[in-house]
């Protein structure tokens, strides 16, 4: 059953609007301790605040508008297991950064690398964006191997970024649209 708030599917995952309702497992999902190693900023301190970004992510959405964040649920349990988005590359037009997490119960199935090429091809086609970029911390290697799966190439590392929790640097990775836009 598809709703009005599915933007796309993939084989095994239902990317969707979040859902108020869904506060309580974005929060458990954000207390992982593989999500507090690679994203510490991205931990909410309590279910009320996950409601919050929820309800930033919802307006976002429905004024298309970036950060565009998404649900990512898996369609055989109807459970939500992740979320993607992409947001803005600051004082660059038509230029993105894309992020996804999956939770790691759902770890190693190769959900990340469906998901992260259904979010490119959406990004491309319906956000129109021309250059994606996926920015990883240095030492993830996992993420960057799916970045290296879905064909981003590798560009840079770059040190000093102000959301480097470490201060080890972060891998930086490009796609570039390769049809004509509509």
């Amino acid at each position: 059953m598809i709703a009005n708030n599915i933007f796309f599917e993939t084989e095994h995952l239902l990317i969707r609007q979040f859902e108020i309702e869904d506060a309580s497992r974005l929060y458990e999902n954000h207390l992982e301790e593989k999500v507090k190693k690679w994203f510490p900023n991205e931990s909410y301190a309590d279910i009320d605040e996950a409601r919050g970004a929820i309800e930033f992510y919802r307006d976002c959405v429905n004024n298309n508008k970036l950060p565009f964040v998404l649900a990512v649920q898996l369609k055989e349990t109807g459970e939500l297991i992740g979320d993607t988005g992409v947001s803005e590359v600051e004082g660059r037009a038509n230029e993105v950064e894309i992020g996804y997490q999956i939770s790691d119960k759902y770890c190693g199935r190769g959900y990340a690398t469906e998901l992260l090429n259904a979010m490119t091809e959406f990004s491309f086609e319906q956000m129109k964006a021309e250059v994606i970029y996926g920015r990883v911390v240095h030492g993830n290697g996992a993420s960057a191997r799916v970045l290296e799966k879905c064909e981003y190439l590798f560009i840079n590392e770059e040190l000093g970024a102000e959301d480097d929790p470490y201060g080890n640097g972060m891998l930086v990775y490009k796609k570039v649209r390769t049809s004509c836009p509509d």
